[in-house]
């Protein structure tokens, strides 16, 4: 990607602007503070730097440019997230923006891909709104499905196995585009359309883009009742909620204190279609951090709207545990026995399912509820392995008062005197806390030298006052990382040009050593620590510890060499540098640079 359009693009946009759109941020001193949307916290560490154009979490490290933002907010690759900002500010996308003919090839594909499948999408409207789609237009009308909810989910029908890939053949698409797209199988030779006969719900993303089908069988057959397009290029089922689209759209006109996730695409349907429009449906898939991730862009609360048969309760328990670990407020929804929420909207219309919403009970109270159910406490066995592990799901609880209060009703569930349950509770490890996966542990535990080297480097790169009297090129670095980050420093004064903390970030890839020691760095930038006599006292004890480690490897390379070394001349000199490295030494342990 050409560097200087990169440069221009985020120019244009502001950080500050484009993270407000996604969480609430608070001014305090010269940055912007929120709770990181990345990994679970009560205490916002997460800092927006308005002049340096960068995010970054002192809890998790998370950290990045405008682009990387965006791109892990919207689950974007990187050239879809600059296409997004491009139009998002109209700055026109090079001509060759391309570094090579692999990359090019890539995207060409993913815009086929996506034109085929919005051609897939109108071609399955037009065959519902054909005249012969009676089978399927009868199943929309038994499901009470109104007709603007039709269109708005873009609901359609496929006819036979046949039409759709000779449709697309006619449209100019290749046979293996149609393979790769997910919406044809080839069959003994033959190309058939992957939802023949089945009614269609397109899958789309939060960009508006078709990205999948799901369809449904209109009669009892062999065949699973429901099924997706196969994942994709563009298509990852873990990555995806139905119906994001539409919260997407709902965000833009209210506040969404609050989504419904329910399992497939008819209870979302039936829940929209019933005024209920901040539902999405998790597509029958385990919930994955991806998802949490999504959901939370909208809402911190989540409301658990599963079948109520009890092996789904507890095959299901995982999922909630991650989203709970990303943060989420997360509550479970209680319905009937064998329910699911289209059933219960059928049986007892609107206000019965808001009365189960209204029911929802907290995750820990729905865990403890679970792990009951089935228990025969007149067995000894059986009650003591349920009041073990529901101590265990007590200790997780997020406070003593919490605590207290469901100890009391495992007292009167099982008729173990409060003060045993208490004691049992606090025999336990302190930690039990369920943490999200993406949570790192930020213990710093680098050595003095490499703590100084990064106080030294992250003080030139914000220009902090008492660096004006230190040349960088003066300060002998060691880390090759801390070593790039100098040379960019010495290039900008060179060249009269102002540093641009954002593009540090292009520097190095993600997700390697080099990415995660430039987060660490960067947890030496939060205000005060850069600012005062104790940073100044800092940065010139640090400078003097870089350049004693200096001299020390040379001193210790020389005497290594000298034993080795058997011309007493050479001898000679290797004793007379060493000399001069231990005045040196002696003058920076004086205080004299």
């Amino acid at each position: 990607m050409d560097q200087e359009f990169l440069r221009t693009l985020k120019d244009k946009l502001n950080i500050v602007d484009v993270a407000g759109g996604y969480f609430t941020l608070e001014k305090k001193g010269a940055n912007y503070w929120a709770c990181c949307p990345f990994h679970h916290e009560k205490t916002a560490s997460f800092s927006v730097n308005e002049s340096g154009q960068f995010y970054h979490c002192f809890g998790c490290g998370a950290s990045g440019d405008v682009i990387k933002l965006v791109s892990e907010m919207e689950s974007l690759d990187f050239m879809d997230t600059v296409k997004l900002l491009a139009e998002r500010v109209n700055l026109p996308m090079p001509q060759s923006d391309f570094d090579n003919r692999t990359t090019a090839e890539a995207k060409r594909k993913r815009d086929t891909l996506l034109k085929l499948l919005n051609d897939c999408a109108h071609f399955y409207l037009d065959n519902l709104n054909s005249g012969k789609a009676d089978a399927h237009i009868q199943y929309i009308l038994n499901r009470n499905i109104p007709s603007r909810v039709v269109r708005s989910f873009g609901l359609g029908a496929s006819l036979n196995f046949t039409d759709l890939p000779k449709f697309l053949l006619s449209k100019g698409y290749t046979k293996q585009d149609m393979l790769d797209s997910g919406t044809v199988n080839e069959v003994d030779g033959r190309l058939v359309d992957a939802q023949g006969g089945r009614l269609i719900f397109p899958i789309i993303n939060a960009l508006d883009e078709v990205i999948a089908f799901g369809g449904r069988v209109l009669k009892k057959t062999d065949f699973a009742k429901y099924k997706n397009t196969k994942e994709t290029i563009i298509f990852n089922k873990s990555k995806t909620l139905y119906n994001i689209n539409l919260l997407k759209k709902l965000k833009r006109s209210q506040t969404i204190k609050e989504v419904i996730m329910v399992e497939g695409y008819m209870d979302a349907i039936s829940l929209y279609s019933s005024g209920f429009k901040n539902v999405v449906a998790s597509m029958g898939t385990s919930l994955t951090q991806d998802q949490a991730r999504l959901i939370k862009r909208y809402t911190d609360t989540v409301l658990i709207s599963y079948d109520g048969d009890t092996a789904g309760k507890k095959a299901n328990m995982r999922g909630l545990e991650i989203l709970k670990g990303e943060g989420l407020n997360v509550k479970v929804v209680p319905l009937p026995e064998g329910l699911d929420p289209d059933d219960v909207i059928k049986q007892r219309g609107e206000e019965g399912y808001r009365a189960c919403l209204e029911a929802a009970m907290p995750l820990i109270d729905y865990k403890l509820s679970v792990l009951g159910e089935g228990v025969d406490f007149t067995k000894p066995e059986e009650k003591r392995k349920y009041v073990s592990d529901a101590i265990k799901i007590i200790k997780t609880a997020d406070s003593s008062a919490e605590q207290e209060e469901l100890l009391k009703k495992l007292r009167d569930k099982t008729g173990i005197t409060y003060e045993s349950l208490n004691r049992d509770l606090h025999s336990l490890p302190s930690q039990m806390e369920i943490k999200s996966e993406r949570h790192e542990d930020r213990a710093d535990n680098a050595t003095a030298s490499l703590k100084a080297s990064r106080f030294v480097i992250v003080s030139y790169l914000f220009g902090a006052d008492y660096t004006a009297d230190t040349d960088i090129a003066t300060v002998p670095f060691i880390n090759p990382i801390h070593l790039i980050l100098a040379k960019y420093v010495i290039n900008k004064k060179l060249l009269g040009e102002r540093i641009h903390l954002s593009e540090i970030f292009e520097f190095f890839e993600e997700k390697t050593p080099e990415y995660e020691e430039l987060t660490r760095i960067l947890d030496y930038s939060d205000g005060d620590k850069l600012s005062g006599d104790v940073a100044a006292k800092y940065f010139a004890d640090s400078v003097v510890r870089l350049r004693t480690d200096y001299i020390d490897e040379e001193i210790s390379a020389l005497t290594a060499k000298t034993a080795a070394l058997t011309d007493v001349e050479d001898r000679r000199e290797c004793a007379a540098r060493l000399s001069e490295l231990f005045k040196q030494k002696e003058k920076l342990k004086n205080g004299v640079r």
